[in-house]
Parts: C-alpha cells; structure tokens; sequence
C-alpha cells in the first residue's frame, strides 16, 4: 500500500489541486454572497434565495472540498517527507503554505458561523465589511503558490 501511495505522487497532487481550486471558488464567492445579504430584506424573497444558496455552496462545495484538500495536501507532506526527507518543512515556502492553510482553515470557519449568523437573521458585518474581507482568500492564495512554486528561502 505503501508503495502505491509513492508512486502516485503526481496523481495526488492534481487532486490536491482540483480540490485547492474547488474550495477556493467557494472562499471567494461565499463573502460576495455576504454582501448582498447584508441589503436583503428580512424573511424576503432575496433573504430566502440567499439562505439556500449559502448553505449549498458550504455543505456541497466548500465543506468536501476542503475537506480534501487537507487530506490530498497532507498525503503530499508524507510523500515528500518518505522520499525527500523531513527537513522540507522547516523550509520558509512551507512554513509560508502552512501559515497560509492555517489562515484558510481559519477563514472557512468563520464564513461557516457567519452563514449561520445570516440564517438566523443575525448579522452583525456590514455589507462594506464583507467586501473589504473578500479578497482575503485571493492575497493568502497568491502569497502560498508563489511560496511554493518559487520554493522562497529554500537551502
């Protein structure tokens, strides 16, 4: 099994990066469903649409997509950790994704209270707030694949 797993490195990287991609659309476009939100009138026929269309986006896309990411990405750590050795990880690219994952598991749980703040008729961001934190996810994604691309401070 073992072996199997090694030998399929590029395999689990192009699923790391379909699930990176799919949980990505869904970080950028939940906020942006936030910002209407905020204008809907409540218990209206906006309100409403709105209400399905987040949890959708959270329970169908975002929440299997991140759950993949993390279980593709950590495949990809213990690959290169058998093959290449463990030090990779105290490299600054990896510490610079890793921070960056952090941030994004962080931020997913946060739309995902928030979802349900707006569920519940309860939200206390304005629609300014939303579409300044939007673009979050976009800068933490660009700082993590030029981190890792360029491989930033390696030895």
């Amino acid at each position: 099994m073992n072996e199997w797993i090694l030998g399929h490195y590029n395999l689990w990287r192009g699923l790391h990066i379909i699930a990176v991609v799919a949980w990505m659309a869904g970080m950028l476009y939940l906020p942006r469903l936030y910002v209407y939100h905020t204008t809907a009138i409540p218990d209206g026929e906006l309100d409403t649409n709105l209400r399905v269309m987040e949890a959708k986006l959270l329970k169908i896309i975002m929440n299997p997509a991140f759950v993949l990411t993390w279980i593709f990405g950590l495949t990809l750590i213990w690959v290169d950790g058998q093959t290449r050795g463990w030090g990779f990880l105290h490299q600054p690219w990896m510490i610079a994704k890793l921070a960056g994952v952090l941030f994004m598991t962080g931020w997913h749980h946060y739309l995902a209270k928030a979802r349900k703040a707006f569920a519940a008729g309860q939200n206390k961001r304005s629609n300014k707030f939303w579409r300044m934190v939007n673009e979050l996810p976009a800068v933490a994604l660009i700082v993590m694949v030029l981190a890792v691309t360029t491989e930033f401070g390696a030895r």
